[in-house]
């Protein structure tokens, strides 16, 4: 049995001091809601609690949607490269930048170069800041993470992601392959390519996402963004249906307004002789509203082994 880790959307605090330059147009925007609002919500104490009980539970592999950072600051993404190391290193964490991590255009780009041993494909070496560093593949006992990238700058007000043409070419050739291997392929990605969330925080070509889906399949889609739990169906091949969970926020406390603050364990199962061999079963764990204790919140059976015949 592998088991897998899931968290999601950390927005890492405290926000570091910035010149008067840095905080012009979009960031000012961000600075002013993180002081309004996010630094009440989200607190170090309460992701603390949370790595304490992912490292009891003692997973194969920690999966990481993006969202570590807040306003695109440089010094943010050393903050969230020494988040990544209290996890685990490189080969036993994957990361996949999110919307906030690509907040500005000026360092758009310091999510892959600051951590890039935690989203590198297996086999690749040097650097991983190129647009066709995604997909990425990392295999592990019979699992394929494949890491998307949905983060892209955006004008002020906006937290939309993209995924792209040249990228979902890309995924469609890879999960065809990981296929013919016979692994449970894992998508991972920040934005949701499913549910209902207002336009300016959408993905723009969900649609063409979940097309390369339908037609080439996934066992899991896991990903972030809105800070609540959801768990959603979409329709594969051959009429198989691929789960896309969403996990909360990994800073949100016990009281947050959006979902109490935690993380999914995912056991994956291989059953020898069936044609779809693959159980899939995801625990949530973290807090309930009002209860600051850091427990099993629900499981749920995700996929079951299909019988022959």
């Amino acid at each position: 049995m592998f088991v897998l880790a899931h968290l999601t959307d950390a927005h890492l605090g405290p926000l570091p001091r910035a010149r008067f330059a840095e905080l012009a147009g979009k960031r000012a925007l961000g600075v002013l809601n993180w002081r309004r609002g996010r630094q009440h919500r989200f607190n170090i104490a309460t992701i603390d609690l949370l790595v304490a009980d992912i490292k009891a539970q003692a997973p194969n592999h920690i999966a990481v949607t993006g969202d570590l950072v807040n306003v695109g600051l440089a010094a943010e993404y050393l903050t969230g490269l020494n988040f990544l190391k209290s996890l685990g290193g490189g080969a036993d964490v994957t990361v996949v930048p999110g919307n906030h991590d690509a907040y500005v255009r000026s360092t758009a780009h310091h999510s892959l170069l600051n951590w890039g041993d935690y989203m590198r494909g297996d086999g690749v070496n040097g650097d991983v800041t190129a647009e066709s560093a995604f997909p990425f593949v990392r295999r592990r006992e019979g699992v394929a993470l494949v890491g998307v990238s949905t983060a892209i700058p955006t004008r002020p007000f906006m937290a939309t992601g993209k995924v792209g043409r040249a990228q979902r070419e890309r995924l469609a050739h890879v999960l065809d392959g990981l296929a013919e291997e016979g692994l449970f392929r894992v998508v991972m990605i920040h934005h949701p390519p499913c549910g209902v969330r207002a336009g300016h925080k959408r993905l723009i070509d969900e649609e063409a996402v979940r097309e390369v889906l339908a037609r080439h399949g996934a066992e899991l889609v896991i990903c972030g963004h809105d800070h609540v739990q959801m768990v959603e169906m979409l329709p594969g091949p051959h009429s198989a249906l691929i789960p896309v969970v969403e996990a909360p926020s990994f800073a949100a406390g016990p009281d947050d307004r959006h979902w109490p603050g935690g993380y999914h364990l995912y056991r994956i199962e291989r059953v020898p002789g069936a044609p779809f061999p693959w159980r899939c079963t995801m625990e949530a764990r973290g807090f309930q509203r009002g209860d600051p204790t850091v427990a099993t919140r629900s499981v749920r059976v995700l996929t079951e082994p299909v019988s022959a015949g």
